[in-house]
């Protein structure tokens, strides 16, 4: 009898530290506010399609995550949708004329914005938009598309 409740004890035990594991991991990688200090500036981009972006998803440049996608609104005037980022200033000389695109991290990861430097001499801005934009392809539109080729070459 006081083996079995030692066996009992010890299980519990066991439990509540993997519970208590469990829950440390997910406070340390979800929920961080990377980005959000006050060291930002604010820019926007617009897309025609921006696929599974999300809220938080990096903002990259050369393979770095210098921001966070802190907004997606879609605009009904331009029916185009609006992404707002915050870049940590200490990124304050990416050029005004640089692109954006919507990118996908692997095969079938999750969805980022990287931006490629152009060749301006002049800087983003708070509250500055990026002008060259490329929205993201959606795997769905190009199956159907070389399904629908292939169908035309028979």
């Amino acid at each position: 009898m006081r083996q079995n409740r030692a066996v009992e004890l010890g299980t519990g035990l066991f439990i509540l530290l993997g519970i208590g594991a469990l829950f440390f991991l997910t406070t340390q990688t979800t929920g961080r506010n990377d980005f959000t200090n006050t060291d930002v500036y604010s820019v926007q981009a617009r897309f025609e399609n921006v696929g599974s972006l999300k809220k938080r998803a990096p903002v990259a440049m050369s393979g770095v995550t210098i921001g966070r996608v802190t907004g997606i609104e879609f605009d009904g005037e331009a029916l185009e949708a609006v992404v707002t980022m915050v870049i940590d200033s200490r990124f304050n000389h990416i050029p005004d004329d640089s692109d954006a695109s919507i990118l996908t991290a692997g095969l079938l990861g999750s969805q980022y914005v990287g931006l490629q430097a152009g060749g301006s001499e002049f800087y983003l801005e708070n509250g500055g938009e990026i002008s060259f934009t490329q929205s993201a392809i959606v795997l769905e539109n190009l199956i159907g598309r070389f399904l629908v080729k292939g169908r035309a070459d028979e």
